[in-house]
């Protein structure tokens, strides 16, 4: 697996004609993200560095370009093109500046009602745009909920590696993050498929448990003691089992309790759909009525306005090249500096 480039992250960017870095803002086996400055525009931008080769560009990396490009809304990062280097492939995409919910909620506990309801409030509407263009995230979780800056945060849906369009086969792999697992991903099997969108909406139900108590619902204070696959194995355990309760320390209203309760059940389809959601008393206390018709006219728009299959081969091509290691070569030159359309 990758750690990184050898040169430290101030070499990805050096002497590149239009972005220039300003902080790095993580590192994961598959590269780096970098905060940066788009000197044409003069905004900033993360750019996700992924190294090149079979063994990082691979099936869900191009997936979540292509799933990715489908969507434009107010609460999706923006993915704003596509790039190669002599070593990584780039993406290109809107720039958070409120850092992750995860950060968010961990620097405060736990939120009240009100303001964990104003963050689900917006996650559902964004959610909801993603399962009307075909999309299934399966990967929701507080880390890619990314916040904009301003005083009133407003959420940002990110990282699409492991979405799944309609137009794809269906969803039958073991993806996404363990503790936000729905019981039917936990125990699908090659041959079986599950429902991605409405296991979506079981990792909804996990992000609003967190939001309000501060935890995990199927984690426990023992399992710090435990060895990583023990630890594992309870948690998915716990899930099978639906195995939570609410914390005794805090106080939650009955309505908000009901919701959480109403995802968080082992039938996929005993969970309500995103209208009943978006119906539930809890979910409609100060919500603006135009939200829930926000979404019509931005699918209308995003399906009459669909990116060109044009765009999807060349994307397809970038990726491609991308599996070849280039080595001798400057950074930014030739093929290797070529960019994909903006999206």
């Amino acid at each position: 697996m990758a750690s990184g480039p050898p040169g430290g992250t101030d070499s990805l960017l050096e002497g590149h004609p239009r972005y220039s870095k300003i902080r790095d803002l993580g590192k994961g086996a598959y590269g780096a993200v970098v905060h940066a400055r788009d000197t044409e525009t003069m905004e900033d931008v993360a750019l996700k560095f992924i190294e090149r080769g079979p063994q990082n560009v691979n099936k869900y990396v191009e997936r979540e370009i292509l799933n990715h490009m489908k969507l434009r809304h107010p609460h999706i990062i923006g993915l704003r093109e596509v790039f190669l280097t002599a070593n990584h492939l780039v993406l290109a995409m809107e720039f958070a500046a409120g850092g992750d919910l995860f950060k968010y909620v961990s620097s405060r506990k736990s939120l009240g009602e009100p303001e964990a309801r104003w963050f689900f409030q917006q996650l559902i509407v964004g959610i909801d745009y993603c399962h009307r263009m075909g999309v299934a995230s399966r990967d929701i979780k507080l880390e890619n909920t990314l916040l904009d800056g301003s005083p009133r945060p407003l959420i940002k849906l990110a990282d699409f590696g492991f979405s799944k369009d309609d137009q794809q086969s269906a969803p039958t792999s073991r993806v996404g993050t363990p503790a936000y697992l729905a019981p039917e991903v936990i125990v699908s099997k090659p041959g079986t498929h599950y429902d991605g969108k409405k296991a979506d909406l079981w990792s909804c139900g996990v992000l609003l448990y967190i939001l309000v108590t501060g935890t995990y619902p199927f984690q426990r204070v023992k399992d710090s003691t435990m060895k990583g696959p023990q630890k594992l194995n309870a948690i998915l355990n716990r899930i099978l089992a639906v195995d939570y309760i609410f914390p005794e320390r805090k106080r939650l209203s009955p309505e908000c309790k009901d919701l959480i309760s109403s995802l968080l059940v082992l039938d996929p389809n005993a969970r309500p759909d995103i209208p009943a959601i978006q119906a539930h008393p809890w979910y409609r206390v100060d919500l603006n009525p135009a939200a829930l018709s926000f979404n019509d006219t931005l699918v209308a728009d995003s399906l009459a306005n669909a990116t060109p299959d044009s765009v999807y081969e060349d994307i397809r091509s970038i990726v491609r090249d991308a599996q070849q290691v280039v080595r001798g070569k400057p950074q930014h030159a030739g093929k290797e500096g070529r960019r994909g359309p903006y999206i």
